[in-house]
């Protein structure tokens, strides 16, 4: 893994200086405290920061092919590069590295842009053409690795693996984004096709950018996409073939010449995946776990359960609200204001690991592509009564009732149908949206000021979500929100979280579960695999069976949840008034300042939740003022 930046003049080739390059790379140190380099030509200057984890006596970059055509900085790893070397090579090219990237660089000379579908892993690279003078951006299918790039006033793009590589260039000009501060009240983080220093883009994941000098700047192209179509296949066959892709993918990721372990919940997911590497190691496994001083809350019970199963080299720790001194690392760390609270415990597993290995698999993204949330179950189960109930009838009917229904956030669940009824009064694009957010339309306009109000232009953050549920290459309303889980919500939360959170210890993060090939077959299950007998993941759960055990199959899904709304009414009360009264929101004249006070007495006095709320106004505040301030 690795950091990587550049500047590229797309008018006039003017001279680079190396020296910026180097600023823009030596602030991602921590994504590789191994080694350094710069290279510049007329025009263009790349930057790379190595953490080595495969061939470590070579792989040096940029790197460059022997005739100093090509040239290239990548973050990644690519999975199958030993398999297209053999390829490249019966082809007459010739390796001086036993590198990765060397294999992209030949594969790029060989294949031109149709390398990219060739390459199996996670991967963020910039390839420049010394002869055609074009600088290709190209990101991973999933969004595993992040690039942001940006045009600034002397005619160059900038490009960064962090934003604050590009904060670290002097012509970038910082402005707050009020668009993505709406997004980031609604969803608790900042989407991929927004930014909260206004001006700056991300390359979306599947994409590519092909610039060229002398020409304007094109859209980024797609190369890539996950279609959900369902295929007929007997279950016992489906079974076989998710094992198949599981191990496969597992087995790919085991590949470093460095030590690799596992993150272990306890949960699903990494509990299949640390089962399927003890099933290919021939030492034990090495796992870690991060507990809660919230009992509620706490899940290592059960991943003692799995490492005791599989005889793992087990770690683990346990999160308090002490850990709150963490937050400035946190906010350094994601430069965008970041609130889901998981990542304070997902920090503190990445630096366990990090003790022992340089590489970590985690069980991240079968949910997305296996349907394995509860919003997902409901939703199925919401889709089929929109089935039985004409549109015409559903507002007036599920709408009235929802209307009247009380709000029982304190009762059992059976009984919490108040958000149900309103949500089947709905289109399913529209109650999905609403379902998937943190802070909903009505809350967020109430902190809203006038000003803040008009700054948004009609901007609403659930719009988002509804296209792309509404346009989603999807047969069904399940694969249709799936579809846009993996658009949306994985590469802007999920995915964002484990590579910053990993790379702040420098420490490899790597998904197996995100292998396209097993996304491809997972959108190819029909809903009764993905969900049925009120099961999530129901196909990978039954794959499963043959190495967990149904305790940890199917209890109920808890997830990486901090205890947050406990410590904003308890050790961190004050912190919470702090921020009700902080005078950097009150400057910014986003918000009323009366609404804030009430967030924090109704949470505190207990009438209402607020606690993921207050999380997102703090690291608000808090990358607010590391950035503009």
């Amino acid at each position: 893994m690795c950091g990587i930046a550049g500047i590229f003049h797309l008018e006039t080739a003017k001279p680079v200086d190396p020296a910026r390059v180097r600023a823009m790379t030596d602030i991602l140190a921590h994504r590789g405290p191994d080694g350094s380099g710069v290279w510049t030509a007329q025009g263009i200057g790349l930057g790379h920061r190595r953490l080595s984890i495969i061939d470590l006596a070579g792989g040096d970059q940029p790197m460059a092919t022997a005739d100093e055509r090509f040239v290239i900085v990548f973050n990644g790893e690519i999975y199958n590069f030993r398999e297209l070397r053999t390829d490249l090579e019966a082809l007459g090219h010739v390796f001086t590295t036993a590198s990765d990237t060397e294999v992209i660089l030949h594969g790029w000379r060989q294949w031109g842009e149709g390398c990219v579908e060739k390459l199996h892993g996670m991967f963020a690279f910039a390839i420049y053409d010394q002869r055609e003078r074009t600088l290709g951006l190209v990101r991973d299918r999933l969004g595993v690795k992040p690039l942001y790039y940006a045009e600034v006033s002397d005619g160059s793009l900038i490009f960064a693996s962090e934003l604050k590589g590009l904060l670290a260039h002097p012509l970038l000009r910082r402005r707050p984004s009020e668009q993505a501060i709406e997004d980031f009240l609604a969803w608790g983080y900042v989407p991929d096709d927004a930014c909260f220093v206004a001006g700056v883009e991300k390359l979306p994941a599947a994409h590519m950018l092909a610039l060229r000098s002398g020409n304007p700047k094109p859209a980024p192209r797609a190369y890539w996409d996950a279609t959900f179509a369902p295929r007929r296949r007997s279950t016992a066959n489906a079974e076989e073939e998710c094992t198949a892709h599981m191990r496969e993918a597992v087995t790919s990721r085991m590949i470093a010449d460095v030590p690799l372990g596992a993150f272990l919940s306890g949960g699903v997911d990494s509990s299949s995946v640390v089962a399927l590497m003890a099933e290919r190691s021939r030492e034990a496994v090495q796992t870690c776990s991060i507990g809660f001083d919230e009992a509620d809350h706490d899940e290592t019970r059960f991943a003692d359960q799995v490492a005791a199963r599989f005889a793992t080299d087990h770690r683990k720790r346990i999160v308090a609200a002490d850990d709150f001194a963490l937050i400035d690392t946190l906010v350094e760390a994601f430069d965008e204001p970041f609130a889901d609270a998981s990542a304070l415990p997902t920090y503190r597993v990445c630096e366990l690991a990090r003790e022992k290995v340089t590489v970590a698999l985690s069980g991240d993204g079968a949910d997305e592509a296996f349907a394995g949330y509860r919003r997902h179950i409901f939703h199925a189960g919401e889709e089929r009564v929109r089935g039985f109930v004409p549109s015409a009838l559903r507002k007036p009917v599920f709408g009235t009732v929802g209307r009247f229904y009380p709000k029982l956030d304190w009762a059992p669940q059976m009984l919490r149908a108040k958000s149900t009824f309103q949500g089947l009064a709905r289109s399913g694009a529209e109650a999905y949206a609403a379902s998937v957010g943190v802070t909903g339309p009505a809350q967020r306009d109430a902190l809203y000021s006038d000003r803040f109000r008009a700054a948004l232009q009609g901007h609403r953050a659930e719009d988002r979500y509804i296209s792309c549920i509404e346009n989603a290459p999807a047969e069904d309303g399940l694969a249709a929100v799936q579809y846009a889980d993996l658009k949306i919500w994985l590469p802007g939360d999920i995915l964002t979280k484990v590579d910053r959170m990993s790379m702040a210890v420098s420490l490899e993060a790597r998904e197996p579960l995100l292998d396209h090939r097993l996304v491809e077959f997972a959108a190819s299950l029909p809903v009764k695999q993905r969900v049925r007998g009120g099961q999530g993941k129901w196909l990978m759960k039954k794959a499963m069976a043959a190495y967990l055990p149904d305790e940890i199959l199917y209890r109920r899904k808890q997830g990486f949840v901090t205890p947050i709304s406990a410590w904003f009414r308890g050790p961190l009360a004050e912190e919470a008034r702090r921020v009700a009264a902080s005078t950097t929101l009150a400057e910014t004249g986003w918000f009323d300042r009366a609404a804030l006070g009430r967030v924090v007495e109704e949470h505190q006095s207990g009438r209402v939740e607020h606690g993921r709320l207050l999380w997102q106004l703090l690291m608000l505040e808090r990358s607010f003022t590391r950035i503009f301030a």
